[in-house]
């Protein structure tokens, strides 16, 4: 859970990204090191990416949708559209070593 204070600061930081506005890097740096660290933070990073991709993003129900279930990758360029074999469809379904379920907050 994150404190006040975390919280509010990590909103600041994601408004700034939603409007595509310039994040000063240490923000940046702490903003990541935190969502590293704790799922809620991690999931306010990603939806303001995915808003600052998507600006139209209130008025598509699917990505909305997504967004506020905070499914799929923010980043467009890394979606996966198909695969040319069972080997690509093993490795999509393998977890990184970083992406522990197990990690609590």
């Amino acid at each position: 859970m994150l404190s006040s204070k975390y919280r509010q600061r990590m909103e600041r930081i994601c408004e700034r990204i939603r409007k595509n506005e310039e994040v000063d890097i240490g923000d940046m740096i702490w903003a990541q090191k935190l969502a590293k660290s704790n799922h809620s933070a991690e999931g306010m990073l990603r939806r303001a990416r995915r808003e600052a991709v998507n600006p139209g993003l209130v008025e598509d129900n699917l990505s909305n949708f997504m967004n506020q279930l905070d499914i799929g990758d923010p980043d467009p360029s890394n979606h996966k559209t198909g695969f040319d074999g069972a080997d690509e469809i093993v490795d999509w379904f393998k977890r990184d070593k970083t992406d522990d379920w197990r990690q609590r907050d």
